[in-house]
């Protein structure tokens, strides 16, 4: 088709072309692609060093000419809009392909409201790079940016010709590329206020290179979910009321030199063998240091591919789910690190972040606290959980440092803070972040669990929001965690004097849904692994161990155990160097692994153990206050009233025809005794059974003689014989 005579072609300003040339201008599709003139069209192409340029429009071709500075021009007489492909001949070669400045926006005006407004929630389908059609959607949210082009592997990592467009007043840019796909690395390339030209990662890359690489990592997900049961029995399961028992593990270092699917075969037999309920990976989002286990997160939609794609974590957490295992996952919307090409400073201006150091950044990680108060950093952050629960069918997020993000002078002195605007240190704005994320969550995946690890008294943390609560689901309970460990920590001989440690939980059980955690953060920094932390020889340190764990077991509340600690690991926890399951060799770790197996067991065949955890009834103190002895005994009921009797012995001698006070007469069965041969213990106990007469004590109307071994706990059910 050649150009009539009468086609006269626009003449743009010198500057216009000088920008759009070297890939510097807001809008270079106002420019470039295909526009209407008198009596057709012009197309224009960029294609710095060509040759020649050719606009292939189905058998027929139009030669454009240069005009500026690799742009290239021509007319073509035509009332219908032109689809065309762009034929570039070099010195070294040609290239054939589609022009990206053809193509209309991939992000609507619905999407662009809702990022305004801060309420996409499944903003990782409107921004970052998703595959549509025969190429790739790149958008990002970048408002400081003068100009913002994409760079990657196929333009050499020259964004010249891959310059974005600002969709209007949302600091959104834009830039459809045909003929990139799966398996592409990428990144942005910034022009900030400043005049520099500054290279980041994109914040909702799905996927990235493998660190130390930084690349982001064009992906689409083909698995196929086989997990649908076990979601239709989530979404009618009340977490409150049922069993959980969590396993929590580091992907890394659980068994080195396992992936995501390899894993898959090995965590899942071993789950299945110890009884847990859940397991908790440490936070799987992209990290560039190891060594921060993933609470430094660079890449939040993106799971680290340390151990494979995405859809290998999918596979991962499906096969989990057919065997019946529930899957937390760390979430740490607190703060993230400084890495240059990362979110901080992102468009050259604090824009993830706060912009004062106050309140933007942490002065013990040495990272930047992101601006709970912004908008478009909420709906990051809100979107995100929704991401790891839609798109990975997570069953709950535990968030990471709560009480960090909920006091303006968390770990700062004098008047190194800024208050809120009523003068306090309340976090407003993360407060606010937080009701939203969790009342949107639990909106649309009935039957997940969201979950604080916060470690202060804050009133109302798993209190619903439309009362002024943070609405999470459950909170760990630090308190429990510091107060039994300090205990179970000093020799059986001093116990007596600290016995309140052991049973405050108890004057604050009910004040919110709690999880007991042995987590991580107990065995690591000096602190030695929870056996280290037992007194006396190793017998003693193994006994102390069995009794402490058959407390946990048995006290309201939800539990969560650290790997390692259920078979007893002598050092503490190395991510470098993994477990020490060499140690399985010895029999007395082999027998405190089983232990935990059949703590599990009972816990889970005996609604008296969980149904009511959370609720009064559920827990009776038969005596509390035993310092002398240091003895704990309790009962646990079930909602049909059907009783457990708990008897903890943290002294290092045995209590002989101690006498128990128990709800009903007749033979009790001793289901669980932690001092058990099979178990490594010295084999102190009932035969199987004790009988509750009319002889009452301690406010219950029977009693039993009963055989207390040392260092060991007991658990006693009414027996079903007639």
């Amino acid at each position: 088709m050649a150009k009539p005579d009468s086609m006269e072609l626009p003449i743009l300003d010198h500057d216009l072309l000088d920008k759009v040339s070297n890939g510097r201008h807001h809008d270079p599709h106002s420019v470039l692609g295909v526009h209407p003139i008198d009596g057709g069209w012009v197309i224009r192409a960029l294609r710095p060093l060509a040759t020649s340029v050719t606009a292939i429009i189905g058998k027929n071709k139009v030669e454009l000419t240069h005009s500026f500075n690799g742009i290239f021009e021509g007319a073509l007489a035509s009332k219908a809009l032109p689809s065309y492909t762009i034929h570039a001949i070099y010195a070294e070669g040609e290239w054939l392909g589609d022009d990206p400045y053809h193509h209309l926006p991939t992000v609507g005006e619905l999407d662009l409201h809702l990022i305004k407004e801060g309420r996409h929630e499944e903003l990782w389908k409107a921004l970052g790079a998703n595959i549509k059609g025969d190429g790739t959607a790149f958008a990002v949210w970048a408002p400081n940016a003068q100009a913002v082009r994409v760079i990657g592997e196929f333009n050499g990592w020259n964004g010249v010709t891959h310059a974005m467009r600002v969709m209007g007043s949302s600091g959104v840019w834009e830039l459809y590329i045909p003929g990139v796909g799966a398996g592409t690395k990428y990144k942005f390339e910034i022009l900030t206020k400043g005049g520099d030209w500054i290279s980041k990662i994109d914040p909702l890359a799905k996927f990235a290179e493998t660190p130390p690489n930084t690349a982001s990592v064009v992906t689409e997900s083909s698995y196929k979910w086989k997990d649908k049961s076990w979601l239709t029995a989530r979404a009618k399961r009340d977490a409150l009321k049922s069993p959980m028992s969590i396993y929590e593990l580091h992907v890394g270092s659980w068994r080195q030199g396992l992936d995501y699917r390899s894993l898959a075969d090995e965590l899942i037999a071993y789950v299945l063998e110890l009884g847990f309920t859940h397991v908790e990976f440490m936070p799987i989002m992209e990290h560039p240091y190891a060594p921060s286990w993933g609470y430094q997160v660079t890449g939040y939609y993106a799971p680290t591919s340390r151990f494979g794609n995405p859809d290998d974590l999918r596979y991962l957490i499906d096969r989990l789910h057919q065997a019946g295992i529930g899957v937390i996952l760390d979430w740490v919307p607190a703060h993230f690190p400084k890495d240059v090409w990362a979110l901080g400073r992102f468009d050259g201006e604090p824009l993830y972040e706060h912009a004062d150091p106050r309140r933007g950044e942490h002065p013990d990680w040495g990272t930047y606290i992101f601006d709970f108060g912004r908008t478009e950093v909420r709906n990051f952050l809100v979107a995100n959980a929704l991401y790891w629960l839609e798109e990975f069918h997570i069953d709950g997020l535990r968030v990471d440092a709560v009480a960090s993000m909920l006091y303006l002078d968390y770990s700062r002195e004098g008047n190194d803070w800024l208050p809120n605007i009523h003068g306090g240190r309340e976090n407003l704005d993360a407060i606010a972040f937080m009701q939203e994320a969790n009342a949107t969550a639990y909106r649309r995946n009935p039957g997940i669990m969201m979950i604080a690890e916060e470690s202060t008294s804050w009133g109302g943390v798993s209190a619903p929001t439309d009362g002024g609560g943070l609405g999470y689901g459950f909170k760990w309970n630090m308190g429990w965690m510091n107060d039994s460990l300090k205990y179970i920590e000093k020799d059986p001989m001093y116990r007596s004097h600290h016995h309140g440690e052991i049973t405050f939980s108890m004057l604050y059980a009910y004040d919110e849904k709690f999880i007991l955690p042995i987590s991580h953060d107990e065995v690591v920094h000096g602190k030695g692994s929870l056996l280290a932390k037992m007194p006396g020889d190793r017998w003693q340190q193994l006994a102390n161990v069995r009794a402490y764990l058959a407390f946990m077991w048995s006290h309201p509340g939800k539990q969560l155990l650290f790997m390692g600690s259920e078979f007893g690991q002598l050092g503490e926890w190395n991510q470098e160097l993994g477990l020490d399951w060499w140690i399985l060799g010895q029999e007395p770790h082999q027998k405190l692994q089983k232990l935990v197996s059949e703590l599990n067991r009972l816990y889970l065949e005996n609604p008296a153990m969980w149904e009511q955890d959370h609720e009064h009834g559920g827990f009776q103190w038969v005596d509390g206050g035993n310092a002398a002895q240091n003895v704990l005994t309790f009962i646990r009921y079930d909602s049909k009233g059907n009783p457990i009797a708990c008897v903890i012995n943290f002294a290092g001698n045995p209590h002989f025809d101690f006498k128990l006070g128990l709800p009903k007469k007749g033979v009790w069965e001793e289901i669980l005794n932690t001092d058990s041969e099979i178990f490594g213990g010295s084999g102190v106990g009932n035969l199987g059974r004790v009988e509750a007469a009319g002889d009452g004590t301690h406010g219950q109307p029977f009693s039993a003689s009963v055989q207390v071994p040392p260092l060991g706990a007991i658990w006693l059910k009414p027996s079903k014989a007639k």
